[in-house]
């Protein structure tokens, strides 16, 4: 094993490890605050940060390149609406003791990205590949047809916000760190109105009279930046298909915290429909490793 590829190994293992344990456990926990202001904090604190390490970085250029292509400039602005829509449907799952259904959300992603990848880019299906895609369409039907009243529908809009992420991403092929950067000054303004709002109403955390709890609070820019920045290194150092494979940390996590730390429902329709996935998982990892 040489040392890029062990080091890409550790990186994508970290931020993997960070989202779906390290995330959860700072956005559960400043989660009293209210999932709306824990929104609108995450979008700033993570904008401001990635201006800063665009500076750092000495990225501007690459900037300007982007900004400057209309077509780049409108795919991140869809771009930027779905991974908006994401990150607020996950904090609302953290927020409201709904882990295990946002990790649903995630378990499901990755076998979803390879239909849109086959129905938008004509990517090549495989029997493994389809029959995964067959037992994840099982589990949700089984879910949805058993539990009307409760649909899963925490878990369906993470997996498809972000495998709509994903594939509009792959659509432009434009540096992630600064894709990021232009997403999150679409969603800037719009965050710093809503934040403006709570405030003048009177229902802000965030206070400078409080200096510790909003320094807390900051800290929504960095725990979004951070795994990612790792995550995406990692890609860049290994692949695709390795990383596919180590993403499973993230879900893993999350439904191990959900069910045995934060003591979340777990009924025996949804243990069959897990089940259900992660045979899937396993015939989608299998093939992943096959082709690596």
């Amino acid at each position: 094993m040489n040392k890029d590829f062990s080091k890409g190994l550790l990186l994508t293992s970290l931020g993997s490890f960070w989202w779906g344990f390290i995330g959860v456990l700072y956005f559960q926990s400043i989660s009293f605050i209210g999932h709306i202001e824990l929104v609108v904090h995450r979008c700033l604190w993570t904008t401001i940060m990635l201006i800063l390490t665009t500076s750092f970085f000495s990225k501007w250029n690459k900037f300007i390149h982007i900004i400057s292509n209309k077509k780049k400039l409108f795919y991140l602005f869809i771009s930027g609406l779905l991974i908006f829509i994401n990150w607020a449907i996950w904090i609302y799952a953290v927020s409201t003791e709904r882990i295990i259904d946002a990790s649903f959300g995630y378990f499901i992603m990755p076998i979803i990205s390879v239909l849109l990848g086959h129905l938008f880019f004509k990517e090549e299906l495989n029997t493994k590949r389809i029959f995964s895609i067959i037992l994840v369409c099982f589990s949700i039907l089984i879910l949805v047809f058993y539990n009307l009243k409760n649909l899963p529908w925490i878990g369906l809009v993470v997996a498809f916000s972000w495998a709509f992420y994903n594939l509009v991403r792959k659509k432009i092929d434009v540096d992630t760190e600064i894709g990021l950067l232009i997403e999150s000054l679409f969603i800037f303004p719009f965050a710093l109105v809503t934040f403006y709002l709570i405030t003048k109403n009177g229902l802000n955390d965030f206070s400078l009279s409080n200096i510790p709890l909003s320094l807390f609070i900051i800290l929504a820019g960095p725990m979004t930046v951070i795994p990612l920045f790792l995550y995406v290194r990692g890609v860049e150092l290994i692949g695709l298909g390795p990383t596919g494979m180590i993403f499973y940390i993230t879900p893993t996590l999350q439904f191990i915290l959900g069910y045995f730390y934060y003591n979340e429902e777990f009924s025996l329709l949804k243990f069959v429909s897990f089940i259900i996935i992660w045979i899937a998982v396993i015939i989608y990892l299998k093939d992943l490793y096959e082709k690596n």
